[in-house]
């Protein structure tokens, strides 16, 4: 028997449903599926990196034989394959229960980016794995969740440290056989589902669907060779090339994305727009209106009422805007159907104080949805102030801009160890519980012992990986270069104090803002009797020139012998470095310049592992920190040099608090008041802070009532 799409070569008719779970990335969150298929050759497994397909393909073919007739395995198969079959329906779920009448009115949810399993590489960071996120919760919560995407063959990047720690950027082609995803067939047999027009030509747009548990997730697809030679480039890379190739893909991302689920008889209910990438998304929906009779009053209204709108950067710059001559071109064909309107589209994009002559994503995003959002509650008042002026005369307090903040999903980022003991002391049936009111507090009754040990074994298991990480890297890249082994991490001790920092590399971020008295910090460090660990991961942005001189900066402090090889920078991070590093450090550290960090998702993932976070109180922090479950960066006062000021209170509370707690152990070696500290991020982070959470409140305050038309906001700012 062979997978569907055929990819996976043969498998044994008795468990020939192994391709359909691998099929469905549900199985990345499933511990049943995972241990299925780990069960079919561990080595290979951790060889794939966790690739259900890619492992399939690979095994040995006695060993399928021989799992067929295994009765243990079996009963794990038959276990699984009902699991998977009960997600083909809603039944029961969270949503099915609380809003049964609004089964059939799906949510469209566009983003330019979807991070959901190291496997589909189409992701660069922050946003698409809070999207991936989003749609794991959406499945588990039964919510009728479409994803709109777009197909990136060429991925972000893979990243390749020179000797002087500058990055270079090295395409990321995968293989699609190796992934779940699956070509969609266009009518007729055609490859492609519909046409979207763009600068003069018409270019052909297909989709590759993947399954996230019940949430369909649609990546778009110009690749074919109907298509002018540079239009087939259009989606190959993310965030790459020029301000003109952007602008095109973002056209191709909202018209093209609306007219694929028009295709394929998806009638969405409610649009959400997941930053100002999708925004196109919600003029194209004006342009099928008013083509079909609507007046262009009614039709703009009609999309508000029904739209939604995530904003995740708090400052100007960090916003897609595109010179007027540049949209005009893209967009002709819109403003050709619109006609006497055309002077109305352009304006829905333009800001009445900033860029004039520029045409703003998040305005146009903000003007045809009723609902907006930023992603914190700090966010949320940044936001109001940053946008006040598209309701000229408001306080920035009375601007309709709400928050709902981040979280992360539970299963996909809690370890198996700390679910097994969560499992061990509660009982099986734990995750049943999680929304009761005080649940999380049971954490408080873990035994020390039990759960610093299995932080401990999750530490060994992260420098392990970094070891052989570093072990690859020298065999393929880096040869006689010792100096490189240094700086990856193969001197790390787990029995030190070891903090991680992993992010994008941009300068507001202020990766390097730790070394910054470099006298004080190598005495925290080498200490003989209490030694630190830093460990280091990220990627700049190809064209952010200062961030790669920020990685270049920590890089080179990794090589620094003065450190005697307690700094390590991890290179390549991705999700599965991800998960080991947000599961293994003993202290998670963000360092974001006040406010510009919208919300942040990484400490949220170590707190459910248990990992105190240390941080400026921006973000999430600002309202997750209790006192108790971690530490924090008093803002600067008005006058002082944020940097100095920042760095200064960093170095204090290692010195002080964070170092000495750790360190300080009862008769049996353990750091109980650091354990104590762990129990409370654990608690905050699994009660306020999953995806979870984050999903219902999207659903009560905004999909519920744009669905059933409430979602009309006052004074929509469409002048």
């Amino acid at each position: 028997m062979t997978s569907p799409g055929g990819k996976i070569p043969y498998l044994p008719e008795r468990i020939g449903g192994l391709g359909a779970i691998a099929h469905n990335l549900s199985w990345s969150w499933s511990r049943d599926a995972r241990a299925l298929f780990r069960a079919l050759d561990q080595p290979l497994w951790q060889l794939t990196r966790h690739n259900p397909i890619d492992t399939l393909r690979r095994v040995d073919p006695a060993r399928l034989a021989e799992c067929a007739e295994d009765p243990e395995f079996l009963k794990r198969y038959d276990r699984v394959l009902e699991q998977l079959s009960q997600e083909s329906h809603r039944t029961g779920t969270w949503f099915a229960t609380t809003h049964p009448d609004l089964q059939d009115r799906p949510i469209a949810y566009f983003c330019a980016e979807f991070g959901l399993h190291n496997s589909v590489p189409i992701y660069s960071g922050g946003l698409g794995v809070l999207a991936g996120d989003h749609c794991k919760a959406s499945s588990d919560l039964g919510l009728p969740l479409v994803g709109v995407g777009l197909f990136y063959m060429r991925g972000y990047f893979d990243q390749h440290l020179r000797l002087d720690g500058w990055q270079e950027a090295v395409d990321e082609t995968f293989d699609v056989a190796r992934t779940p995803l699956d070509r969609v067939p266009g009518p007729g047999g055609e490859p492609f589902l519909t046409t979207v027009r763009t600068s003069g030509r018409p270019v052909h747009v297909g989709a590759w669907r993947m399954m996230v548990g019940r949430v369909p997730v649609y990546l778009l697809d110009t690749d074919y060779p109907q298509n002018d030679p540079a239009d087939r480039e259009l989606c190959q890379r993310l965030y790459g090339g020029s301000d003109e190739l952007r602008l095109r893909q973002e056209w191709i991302l909202g018209v093209g994305g609306v007219r694929v689920l028009r295709s394929l008889g998806v009638m969405p209910g409610v649009w959400h727009a997941n930053e100002g990438h999708a925004a196109f998304m919600l003029l194209e929906r004006v342009r099928e209106m008013v083509v079909q009779g609507r007046s262009w009053s009614d039709a703009v209204l009609e999309v508000r009422r029904t739209s939604v709108f995530t904003t995740h950067t708090p400052v100007p710059a960090g916003h897609d805007a595109f010179a007027l001559p540049q949209v005009e071109q893209c967009i002709e064909s819109l403003l050709e159907d619109l006609g006497e309107h055309r002077e109305a589209v352009l304006a829905l994009g333009q800001s009445p104080s900033r860029d004039h002559g520029l045409f703003h994503m998040p305005v146009l995003a903000i003007r045809l949805s009723a609902s907006v959002n930023g992603v914190s509650r700090m966010h949320g008042d940044v936001s109001r102030r940053l946008w006040k002026d598209l309701w000229p005369g408001r306080a920035p307090d009375q601007v309709p801009i709400r928050h709902v903040t981040n979280g992360v999903h539970l299963a996909t980022w809690m370890s198996h160890h700390i679910y097994d003991l969560l499992t061990r002391h509660l009982g099986p049936e734990w995750p049943n519980w999680i929304d009761e009111p005080g649940f999380w507090h049971n954490v408080y009754t873990l035994d020390d012992a039990a759960l610093w040990e299995v932080h401990f074994d999750l530490k060994i298991v992260l420098l392990r990986a970094i070891r052989e990480l570093a072990r690859r890297r020298w065999v393929e890249h880096w040869k006689t270069e010792s100096q490189h082994l240094v700086g990856a991490g193969t001197l790390l001790d787990e029995r030190a104090l070891t903090i991680g920092f992993a992010r994008r590399f941009a300068t507001y971020k202020r990766a390097s803002l730790v070394f910054r008295d470099v006298e004080r910090l190598r005495r925290l460090l080498v200490n003989p009797w209490r030694p630190v660990h830093l460990v280091f991961a990220g990627k700049a942005h190809p064209a952010d020139e200062p961030g790669k001189q920020v990685l270049q900066q920590v890089y080179e402090f990794s090589r620094d012998p003065r450190f005697e090889g307690r700094v390590a920078f991890i290179e390549d991070y991705e999700m599965h470095l991800a998960h080991r590093l947000v599961q293994g450090v003993d202290l998670w550290l963000n360092l974001p310049r006040v406010p510009l960090e919208a919300s942040g998702t990484s400490g949220m993932k170590a707190a459910l592992n248990g990992v105190p976070h240390l941080s400026t109180l921006d973000g999430w922090w600002h309202e997750g920190y209790e006192g108790k479950n971690g530490w924090a960066i008093p803002t600067a006062k008005e006058g002082e040099d944020p940097d100095a000021a920042d760095a200064e209170h960093l170095y204090h509370l290692l010195e002080e608090q964070v170092v000495p707690l750790f360190y300080t152990r009862d008769a049996r070696g353990i750091p109980t008041g650091w354990v104590e500290r762990m129990k409370h991020a654990l608690r905050v982070g699994g009660e306020r802070f999953t995806a979870r959470r984050m999903v219902q409140q999207y659903a009560t305050q905004y999909y519920v009532p744009s669905a059933r038309g409430e979602g009309v906001a006052d004074d929509p700012p469409t002048n």
